[in-house]
């Protein structure tokens, strides 16, 4: 049998007769196998190789016949939608019973028809949640202050912290205790010494004038002014603010004015109740609360000079945080020791802060500074007074 080449692109292909004879009788010699219902083979291809050799030896690689699979059970048959089906019971097949709940379709409107469907959460990223209240008709008291107070301390949901002391600070000017409302007297101001004044007592009274840095002048020319002055309205000793209407000798006290229905201004001037206008006023002015920098001015060297001459004394002196019992002294011999370039240490000084304790959180307590003595040098002693502990004393040669 003889070989023919064909040639294509400088390749050579070489198809062999004699490998095609011999293929041919091992068909014949193989037994026919059963068909299977799988599709037919295609028919075998010739193996063809490339190359650029053209002397090459050529043979049919052997084929395998595959596996025929058993034949497939036949498929279940559903019944449509909302229908129950029942299949009768024949000898060789499954009996199967299925019953499909219907889906309710939502009711879309024509122009929704027309929309491509979306999908329901995609793209969303935040949703508003909106509340309604509904409040039911009729008479309806809202609980007060004291009564939620002592719901949520029967519930034991809240942190009150212990009962702050009752502040006896007395204002000279109108003789009432602690600090007042901000929209009234105002809070506390340090006149002098154990002195005290409320804010708005001192700022309406005749005399006392406010500076562009928020110091107030002439509260103590007023203060003695107010000790020979009687109140129209409470007929105390005190009064500072007397009415600007002309040969008018009404005068009361801040807390006494608002009470008798004086009318203020907003420059600082005030009518009493004989003489004002009737109705409103554009000048009016009807809140008081003062939330900038006020504060007294005095001469704060002398007062000090003067607090360290009376030396015993029951007053209380405090400065912030810091309430001072004791300051001190320091002889001669002790100056080149006992101080430093900012400050001095006297032996003696006595002080006391209120802060948060080290023990429990969203709980203060006690604790007393002092200076001593001990080999020449200051030691620095701070003693812890906590309820239900004893006594804690922290001892160093430095304040730090």
């Amino acid at each position: 049998m003889k070989d023919i080449v064909f040639c294509s692109n400088n390749c050579f292909v070489l198809y062999s007769a004699a490998v095609q004879a011999k293929n041919s009788e091992n068909k014949e010699s193989v037994p026919s196998l059963p068909q299977s219902p799988m599709k037919e083979r295609p028919p075998k291809a010739f193996h063809q190789y490339s190359n650029n050799i053209s002397t090459l030896d050529v043979h049919c690689l052997p084929q395998l016949q595959e596996k025929v699979s058993p034949p497939s059970s036949p498929p279940i048959m559903f019944p449509p939608a909302f229908e129950a089906a029942k299949v009768e019971a024949k000898p060789d097949e499954l009996k199967v019973t299925v019953k499909l709940k219907p889906r309710l379709k939502a009711i879309h409107s024509s122009l929704d028809d027309c929309r491509p469907p979306t999908k329901k959460w995609k793209g969303m990223k935040w949703k508003k949640w909106s509340i309604q209240i509904v409040i039911p008709k009729g008479s309806f008291k809202p609980p007060c202050e004291e009564e939620i107070d002592e719901f949520l301390k029967k519930l034991g949901t809240t942190l009150k912290p212990d009962p702050v002391p009752k502040d006896y600070r007395k204002c000279c000017f109108c003789h009432e205790e602690g600090d007042g409302l901000t929209d009234g007297p105002a809070r506390l101001l340090n006149l002098d010494l154990d002195l005290w004044v409320h804010l708005n007592c001192a700022l309406w009274s005749t005399e006392v004038y406010e500076t562009q840095a928020g110091a107030l002048i002439n509260v103590e020319l007023a203060l003695r002014r107010g000790l020979q002055m009687k109140c129209m309205f409470c007929h105390k000793m005190g009064a500072t603010s007397g009415c600007h209407r002309l040969r008018c000798t009404n005068i009361y006290h801040f807390t006494c004015a608002i009470k008798a229905q004086c009318m203020f201004f907003k420059d600082k001037t005030m009518l009493c109740p004989m003489h004002k206008p009737k109705g409103t006023h554009e000048q009016e002015l009807s809140y008081f609360a003062v939330f900038r920098r006020v504060y007294v001015q005095r001469d704060e060297v002398r007062q000090i000079a003067s607090i360290v001459q009376r030396g015993e004394r029951d007053h209380t002196f405090r400065v912030g945080s810091l309430i001072f019992h004791a300051i001190g002294q320091l002889l001669p011999q002790q100056m080149q020791a006992f101080h430093s370039s900012k400050a001095l240490f006297p032996v003696g000084y006595e002080a006391s802060r209120l802060y948060w304790s080290m023990r429990y959180a969203n709980r203060r307590c006690r604790y007393l500074c002092s200076i001593e003595e001990k080999d020449g040098l200051p030691l620095f002693v701070i003693k812890v007074v906590e309820q239900g502990h004893e006594d804690l004393v922290l001892t160093d040669t430095t304040p730090k």
